[in-house]
């Protein structure tokens, strides 16, 4: 520490050397560095005494705006005191006057309240109509006409009153006409194009042979995301490029009170949609068992068919052929003709015995996807359930959308698993029939020749 003490104060002394050297460089002698500093102070003096006299300036300066800036707020306080008396002077004639209004309107009170109050009833009904949409402004005219009716300051004049009617007619009338009209159209991109719209009282409305909605709070008119099916629309394409005479088409009958029947039914999901979005899991297993269970059943039955095609064929037949299994029963016979009746009884139960398996198989499988349909479905049900009493846990029971899922999804396997068992049944049924069928026909052939081979014996030994 002592070592750095030493050095600054070096470093300070050598600096202070230099400039008394060079100082007494630009004063050449002691007397001439005498006047040097004594011109310093002087100039420094009057430096000194400027700013001085600058500050008493400005401090003068700052009085003077204070004294103005106090004036100022007493005349505002002044005048505050002016406004409040007025104030309060106007809220008294102003009371005054609204009870002159209230006696000079006197039976009027009760129509305006009367007025308003249709009005209001009107006010829903204009928002969401078709004539709306063509007749643009009618609810704003409509609610400055409500709030005219109860002010108690203005009143309605006989133009206005006169101008609701007329809006009330215009309603009526309109909702009887079918009319065509060029407007603006918003696209189900999002877009908005101006098209020609044909419009069917309040309850309908066309435009390219597509049905339109339309809501008051977009002000224009919709194509509806979904359209009916190709007969309702080829209809309205029929209508819309009619000029004359009567053309069926659909129509809305709630849209004249903004009801949205149509709307909903051509959204409604199709059973493809409520099969797709509702069977989780669970449901898709079910369908692909029955697809394959039913893809098995047609083919058992296909075989089969053919089978007992070739198999009646050889009932006509006296000489037995290998493609079928009746052929290869009786070939058993014809190969043991030797053999007493309890020997070609057995061979030939033997031989009905190895054709049975592939004349039934595959119907022990079909049967089980019969069976297990119905228990895939109970599951889904139980699963789904499951998952009801969880979002009634965590959200509980006050939304029953947040419940709709699960109970779709629980509802939706019981039926896929009904589904897929009734067909699977029948088609088990079925190729059961028809085998056992065949099985009884080979059966019937062996016991026919039993019998025969034991009336020769008999015959014989007699």
């Amino acid at each position: 520490m002592n070592y750095i003490t030493k050095f600054i104060s070096v470093v300070g002394a050598i600096f202070l050397v230099f400039g008394s050297s060079q100082l007494f460089a630009q004063a050449g002698s002691l007397s001439g560095l005498l006047d040097l500093v004594e011109n310093d102070r002087v100039a420094e003096s009057e430096e000194y005494q400027a700013r001085v006299s600058e500050f008493e300036q400005n401090a003068a300066r700052q009085q003077e705006i204070l004294d103005t800036t106090n004036n100022r707020i007493v005349e505002q306080e002044q005048l505050q005191v002016q406004l409040s008396d007025q104030f309060e002077a106007n809220e008294i004639i102003i009371a005054d006057k609204r009870e002159v209004l209230r006696d000079r309107r006197g039976d009027l009170n009760e129509l305006f309240g009367t007025l308003q109050g249709v009005a209001g009833d009107f006010l829903s009904n204009f928002q969401n109509s078709l004539v709306s949409a063509q007749y643009t402004g009618r609810t704003d005219a409509l609610d400055e006409i409500i709030q005219r009716a109860g002010s108690t300051i203005e009143q309605l004049n006989v133009d206005e009153m006169e101008r609701f009617w007329f809006f009330m007619h215009q309603e009526l009338t309109e909702s009887g006409r079918v009319v065509s009209y060029s407007g603006d159209v918003t696209l189900p991109n999002g877009d908005t194009a101006s098209r020609s719209i044909t419009r069917i009282g309040a309850f309908n409305a066309i435009s390219d042979g597509e049905y339109l909605s339309y809501s008051g709070d977009i002000g224009h008119l919709q194509v509806l995301p979904r359209q009916p099916d190709a007969g309702i629309m080829a209809s309205a394409s029929a209508l819309q490029g009619a000029t004359s005479g009567f053309t069926k088409v659909g129509i809305d009958p709630t849209g004249g009170v903004g009801g949205q029947v149509l709307a909903n039914l051509v959204n409604f999901p199709t059973v493809e949609e409520q099969v797709r979005n509702n069977s989780g899991v669970i449901g898709f297993i079910i369908i692909g068992v029955g697809i394959v269970g039913i893809l098995l059943g047609f083919l058992r039955l296909l075989l089969l068919s053919l089978t007992s095609i070739k198999v009646r064929g050889q009932l006509k037949k006296d000489k037995p052929a290998k493609n079928n299994p009746l052929g290869r029963v009786l070939m058993v016979a014809e190969n043991n003709p030797t053999a007493d009746t309890e020997t070609l009884e057995l061979k030939l139960g033997e031989a009905i015995l190895q054709e049975t398996p592939a004349l039934e198989s595959m119907l022990t499988l079909i049967k089980m996807i019969a069976t297990i349909a119905p228990l895939g479905g109970l599951l889904g049900t139980v699963t789904g359930m499951i998952q009801v009493f969880q979002q009634i846990t965590v959200y509980g029971a006050g939304d029953p959308t947040i419940m709709a899922g699960g109970i779709s999804q629980a509802l939706m396997t019981t039926v896929l698993g009904i589904v897929v068992a009734i067909p699977t049944i029948f088609m088990h049924t079925v190729v059961k029939s028809r085998s056992d069928n065949i099985i009884h026909i080979l059966e019937e052939q062996a016991t026919g020749m039993i019998a025969q081979k034991a009336e020769r014996l008999a015959t014989s030994q007699s």
